[in-house]
């Protein structure tokens, strides 16, 4: 048993990298408002980050397969992720953001299938959930702490030397992997990590777009072709209800930070909403989590888009009527409410769903048609968020995603099985 532990040792160097990925994107966000940027340059930003992710998936995973060592893209990628963070340092522009955020997006999401198939490699299978599980608290634990020093950064030190401090623990994590890290013994292909539902589980949430192929034409036609059987239109339910889930988190996570500092709020208090729905959230997934997962899926699915579909509505509200600490606080309440409580019963139901949905063939092609959607839906969400905000305004970007989460809340109460 104790060598067993040593083995599994070398998860805690993700934790200071974590603790760096925590507030970037809140700070890009800042930053560009800081530089008299507007809510549709924070819009054009966040969808080439998301842009990129898409591509990124299928680069690292093939790449992944190709070159089969762990240790080296793991702690390649948090070096070259604290080279990037540096960058900020040098940039005075919008674009130049938005560049440095598009690399930081391919860099960031290089690690995170390795370090998946690692577990699997390094531990015996009886010990792969509570690894997981482990993993996916430090993950937790280091993004919370992230946001925590952004609070306590953002209104006290010069704002743009956040990247400092960030660069240095993802540069600490990247000499962590280098010599904690083992090679091991034999080595899985990432088909592997759809067999095993807790390790689909911990990947989708660390990367949203898993792709085993690149997706064809005939992929999408062989799915949405089940629209023409009524006893087999569930999985097209399911992708239509993933879809407008991951659209409407695009519409109203891009307008959120604008929106908070519109307000009057300062960039601490921004933080202290995200720090907040952080800590809700890892606390959902520690005590909801594993009990929704023995519950109706279907039933749970909906609990949680409706949650969020209400959540996001009363900040829509919020929005037109409110500013200042009475804003900060009703959305700390509602956004926890969304992004923590809704969000683990909505994530945990749908990708056990998903999972149930691979079957033992095809499970490449099914796969990455889901990737597809949710990269497609998050983009365009990102896309049309600061428009609808800039010329509507926040309180109509809002309302518009509760009801995108209505329609998929619709689409998941038609689904016949569980």
């Amino acid at each position: 048993m104790k060598s067993q532990d040593q083995k599994v040792n070398w998860i805690y160097c993700v934790l200071p990298v974590n603790i760096a990925l925590g507030p970037v994107g809140t700070f890009v966000q800042l930053y560009i408002l800081e530089l008299h940027g507007t809510v549709i340059d924070i819009a054009l930003a966040t969808t080439l980050f998301n842009a990129v992710s898409i591509p990124a998936a299928i680069i690292w995973g093939f790449a992944t397969d190709r070159f089969q060592g762990r240790r080296p893209i793991i702690a390649l990628s948090y070096l070259t992720v604290a080279v990037t963070l540096l960058l900020f340092l040098r940039t005075m522009t919008i674009y130049a953001i938005d560049l440095l955020y598009s690399v930081f997006s391919l860099l960031s999401s290089a690690a995170a299938t390795p370090l998946n198939l690692l577990i699997m490699e390094t531990q015996p299978k009886s010990r792969w959930t509570s690894t997981f599980a482990r993993f996916s608290m430090i993950s937790s634990i280091g993004v919370t702490v992230g946001l925590l020093l952004g609070v306590a950064w953002g209104d006290f030190l010069p704002f743009h030397l956040l990247v400092v401090p960030l660069a240095v623990l993802s540069a600490l994590s990247a000499a962590l992997a280098a010599v904690m890290i083992k090679e091991p013994n034999i080595v899985f292909e990432r088909g592997m990590i759809v067999m095993v539902r807790r390790s689909f589980y911990e990947l989708l949430l660390a990367l949203p777009v898993l792709f085993l192929q690149i997706p064809r034409i005939i992929d999408f036609r062989r799915v949405f072709k089940t629209l023409r059987f009524g006893l087999s239109r569930d999985p097209l339910l399911l992708y239509v209800s993933i879809a407008g889930f991951y659209f409407s988190a695009g519409i109203f996570n891009t307008s959120l930070v604008p929106s908070l500092y519109s307000a009057n709020l300062s960039k601490s208090q921004v933080f202290l909403v995200s720090l907040v729905a952080m800590i809700v959230q890892t606390a959902s997934f520690s005590f909801l989590v594993p009990r929704i997962e023995r519950r109706s899926l279907k039933r749970s699915a909906f609990t949680g888009l409706t949650l969020r579909a209400s959540g996001y509505a009363l900040i829509g509200i919020c929005a037109y009527f409110l500013t200042g600490l009475p804003y900060l606080g009703v959305t700390m309440a509602l956004y926890s409410l969304a992004a923590g409580v809704a969000y683990a019963f909505y994530y945990a139901a749908s990708n056990v769903m998903v999972f149930n949905t691979l079957g033992r063939s095809g499970q490449g092609s099914v796969l990455g048609v889901y990737s597809a959607l949710v990269g497609f839906a998050t983009m365009l969400g990102s896309f049309i968020s600061g428009f609808i905000s800039f010329f509507l305004g926040f309180y109509v970007t809002f309302t518009i995603s509760a009801i995108f989460l209505a329609v998929a809340a619709a689409s998941t109460s038609a689904i016949t099985t569980d």
